[in-house]
């Protein structure tokens, strides 16, 4: 059970003495909102220096002066990436983190529903920061063994599993469905801002002491991490405010407003079924808006504050935990999940290897090649919200993703063959293919994730949103650790059979959608026949 850290206690008790319920609730969404958005770009940002650092481990050295006249080309390389095999060594690099996260991923989310998030956050990221530090000391001290930074990326994987579920749970304990998609577009550019700040601290330091890549980004979320367990509140209960995915915490006597129509349940029966439900709903809520006095309005409950006692609020009910089984059956969840397999293999290849791509392919500088790369991320604002406010606006998160990976097929060949036209060409391009493919990956991870993790079909249960959450983005982290390690073999044969590779993978995405699409057009061809044949009252 999560308990209130000391700091809360006293700060909930003081500040909250003729607070009005709701004026208290927008005061901790908007807390939890920025303290989370931060948490999650720390994550990002410590784990983003390895690509940028990778330009100077493996670097032409031919343009170099070498002191000691040997003609080595690989002179200038850090060892053990200094041999002809280095592109496939730095993919085993990039592997050995993602691999590892992605094996912590399926554990974390059963861990985090049967353990305080405010301690579960706090150790995975000072956890994280040590592992960070490590790495960057191989530089300090000089190591060159190949099983040291397998080792520190590994472990740093595992700990920074911790991150995803803790954070979106908390999120889903705190804001309701309806609205997700924007909220979640907004709040989820916290990776792309944590990528950006991970590429400019990294870049600042790649040329002369790469170490500091490694080291700042460490001390950070280090720092978060200590702050999280003082002041993160998990769920609302713990200050006496009520769950927004729980109708039971709705005033005695006043029924709960209808089922947001636009937010997709992907109902399994006959469409004849499905057909009659909708009618119904559609009656009643024409009857309800003809007849605002029958309209749903909640009251404002009495303010309850924090007591000052280490009794747990007597609303709260421990929830059961679900399991791997049952959140499989949750419908949509295999469809979600394997499809980001896909989405975050091209995403992650890009975040791991653009700046690489761009030294080499263009005459860029180090420092420069890992500025410029920040487009993509700077994209992936872009592509989140706007992901996310179509599928508020269309209720239709599948055929969302579907039109965003049918664009950046193209888009990505484009950017293969004319992005080193000119400067501004490749800034354009960099931010058009960074929203397109990170539109549909943000879109699942967040808002998605969060739909499934409070389905109808297991009743809102907020345990489940750790375990949903985790199946659904460790299986993406699969697709995550794929793609870097084979993009740096294929690379070896020419670029432009990486992106063929991308390319593919965005086709696969795709096509795993088609159920969960053909469903939704579907559901949406009838609401629009049955909004035409409804009588007027």
């Amino acid at each position: 059970m999560a308990k209130l850290s000391p700091m809360i206690r006293v700060i909930d008790t003081k500040c909250c003495v003729n607070v009005s319920q709701p004026r208290r609730l927008l005061s901790y969404k908007a807390f939890i909102l920025v303290l989370t958005f931060f948490v999650y770009c720390s994550y990002h940002l410590s784990r983003k220096p390895i690509s940028i650092v990778k330009t100077v481990l493996n670097q032409n050295c031919s343009n170099m002066t070498d002191p000691n006249h040997t003609n080595n080309s690989h002179w200038c390389d850090w060892k053990p990436f200094d041999g002809d095999n280095s592109q496939t060594l730095l993919g085993f690099v990039d592997s050995a983190f993602l691999f590892a996260y992605a094996f912590g991923m399926f554990f974390s989310g059963v861990i985090a529903e049967r353990m305080d998030l405010r301690i579960f956050l706090s150790i995975g990221m000072i956890l994280s920061a040590v592992f960070n530090v490590m790495f960057g000391l191989g530089y300090t001290f000089n190591i060159h063994a190949l099983w040291f930074y397998l080792a520190a990326q590994a472990l740093s994987g595992i700990v920074q599993s911790t991150g995803w579920p803790g954070v979106v749970t908390v999120m889903g304990n705190w804001f309701s469905k309806g609205s997700l998609g924007l909220v979640f577009g907004i709040w989820n550019s916290h990776t792309s801002l944590g990528n950006i700040l991970g590429s400019v601290i990294a870049s600042a330091f790649v040329s002369s002491a790469w170490s500091m890549s490694f080291i700042i980004p460490g001390l950070i979320i280090g720092v978060l991490g200590v702050i999280v367990f003082f002041v993160l509140v998990p769920e609302p209960a713990l200050v006496g405010l009520p769950n927004p995915n729980n109708s039971d915490d709705s005033p005695a006597g006043v029924s709960p407003p209808p089922r947001r129509r636009n937010i997709p349940v992907y109902a399994e029966g006959p469409d004849e079924e499905r057909a009659s439900l909708l009618d119904n709903e559609m009656q009643e809520q024409l009857i309800n808006s003809r007849n605002p006095g029958n309209s749903y309005r909640l009251q404002d409950p009495p303010v309850a504050c924090y007591d000052g006692s280490d009794k747990t609020p007597a609303n709260i009910e421990e929830e059961k935990a679900i399991n791997y089984f049952g959140a499989l059956k949750i419908p949509g969840v295999v469809e979600f999940s394997l499809c980001l397999f896909f989405a975050k293999l091209v995403s992650y290849t890009f975040i791991y290897w653009l700046p690489n791509y761009i030294k080499k392919s263009t005459t860029y500088s180090p420092e420069e090649s890992g500025n410029l790369s920040t487009l993509f991320d700077v994209g992936g604002i872009i592509g989140a919200i706007a992901a996310g406010l179509l599928r508020d606006y269309t209720g239709m998160p599948a055929c969302t993703c579907a039109v965003m990976l049918i664009t950046a097929v193209p888009m990505m060949f484009v950017y293969n063959l004319y992005g080193d036209l000119t400067f501004g060409f490749n800034v354009f391009l960099l931010i058009v293919v960074g929203t397109l493919v990170n539109g549909p990956y943000a879109l699942i991870t967040t808002a998605v994730s969060a739909d499934l993790g409070t389905h109808e079909s297991i009743r809102g249960n907020a345990k489940a949103l750790a375990t949903v959450s985790s199946i659904i983005d460790g299986t993406g982290s699969i697709g995550a650790a794929v793609g870097p390690l084979i993009a740096g073999p294929i690379s070896q044969t020419g670029w432009i059979n990486v992106f063929y590779m991308l390319m593919g993978a965005n086709v696969c995405a795709l096509l795993l959608l088609t159920r969960l699409v053909i469903r939704e057009v579907r559901e949406f061809l009838l609401i629009c026949r049955q909004g035409r044949s409804t009588p007027a009252l």
